[in-house]
């Protein structure tokens, strides 16, 4: 009998080939289809590395053009799915809302043609299009007021910021939220990925695919840690406090939240790029008293665990960003859900290539044996 090996957390073990993206945690390097992530935040916007991440090669001008339009005139969503939205407890996550909305729009696109070329770019430009106007729309409706329609002339970043306060952004935070998507769009094989591709490999629709990402990205230990940072950097309060916090948690073994990576040992790029968009949107718009508190938790945990590989990964600067931005902080996550569905669906298509349902072993350490027993005499 063939014994497996158990790997907690299938750490080190592939699970796919994937030319999408790669991760050099040694050296900080971050590459979308070889592309360096910091010259795409640079020179790119979010619907063209949507694009490059889904397509496999960057746009030409006139394919660009064409795409940007298609999602521009997909984002209105369907009454009866505002409708049930409208019947969701105020008090609700937006990650649960978004979870339940997603998957309703299987129930109106159930068709699954996963051979056919139109059916997979229209589901791709109808999540891309929709998942903001569902994360906006919730946002308001939960405080009682009705969702703003989206706005054609807009672009795809701008549009979402003017769909959760019906102002028209400054061109500066549409911009920097642009690049923070950029940042956001993928990352190799992540949990909700990871869970994106096994939804995808039982050929099923590419709603539940995103619907069962959305519900494993919602998790602390993944997409909710940058939520968990604000909290945190509430809590520490001042930047006297910063020592004395961290060495309250190093004691306790405490997770210490935005700082630490599965593969990055040494700080994340994308948080070095998030950190100069917080910087760019302080000196606009005011300085932010957390910021400098972020810094010096940066410093101390450095100095502390540096040895140890353990540094600032997306999350811990994401969150300064959104917070100027106007964003409430359970709108992190979403936002983050509304970027990274990118990824997904171009795993998705990845998998559909040459899919091979996945169906890991296990190491079962259970009895053997045992007799039943009656229940009267138990």
């Amino acid at each position: 009998m063939m014994v497996c090996e158990y790997q907690p957390g299938l750490e080190g073990i592939a699970a796919a080939q994937s030319s999408i993206s790669n991760v050099d945690g040694q050296k900080g390097i971050l590459e979308y289809r070889g592309i360096r992530i910091e010259e795409l935040a640079e020179k790119s916007t979010f619907l063209e590395t949507a694009y490059l991440l889904i397509w496999g090669q960057l746009p030409t001008s006139e394919e660009l053009k064409e795409f940007e339009h298609e999602v521009r005139h997909h984002r209105r969503i369907k009454y009866r799915i505002r409708d049930m939205m409208k019947c969701f407890p105020e008090s609700g996550h937006p990650m649960d809302a978004l979870q339940a909305s997603a998957a309703a729009l299987g129930l109106f696109y159930s068709r699954r043609d996963l051979h056919n070329p139109i059916y997979i770019r229209d589901a791709v430009v109808r999540l891309l299009a929709t998942i903001p106007t569902m994360v906006a729309a919730f946002q308001l409706m939960r405080k009682g007021n009705d969702p703003v329609r989206p706005r054609d002339d807009l672009d795809y970043s701008a549009n979402f910021l003017y769909m959760l306060s019906e102002k028209e952004p400054d061109p500066l935070a549409a911009r920097i939220f642009d690049v923070c998507l950029i940042l956001h769009a993928e990352h190799t094989m992540n949990a909700s990925t990871f869970s994106a591709r096994v939804t995808a490999s039982t050929l099923t629709d590419p709603y539940a695919v995103v619907a069962s990402a959305v519900g494993t990205l919602g998790g602390p230990l993944h997409g909710g840690a940058n939520e968990e940072v604000i909290q945190m950097l509430e809590e520490i309060g001042s930047i006297a406090n910063v020592r004395p916090y961290l060495e309250d948690c190093l004691q306790r073994k405490a997770k210490i939240m935005g700082f630490g990576h599965r593969v990055y040992k040494v700080k994340d790029p994308r948080a070095t790029i998030l950190q100069d968009l917080a910087q760019q949107l302080f000196a606009k718009f005011g300085s932010d008293k957390y910021y400098d508190i972020a810094v010096e938790m940066e410093r101390v945990v450095e100095e502390k665990l540096g040895h140890k590989g353990i540094y600032p990964n997306v999350d811990f600067y994401s969150g300064l960003v959104y917070a100027k931005l106007g964003i409430p902080t359970d709108l992190f996550t979403p936002i983050f859900a509304i970027a990274r569905v990118t990824g997904w669906l171009a795993h998705w298509k990845e998998q559909l290539a040459e899919n091979r349902i996945f169906r890991p072993t296990q190491v079962y350490n259970g009895l053997h044996e045992i007799a039943y027993t009656a229940i009267e005499e138990r």
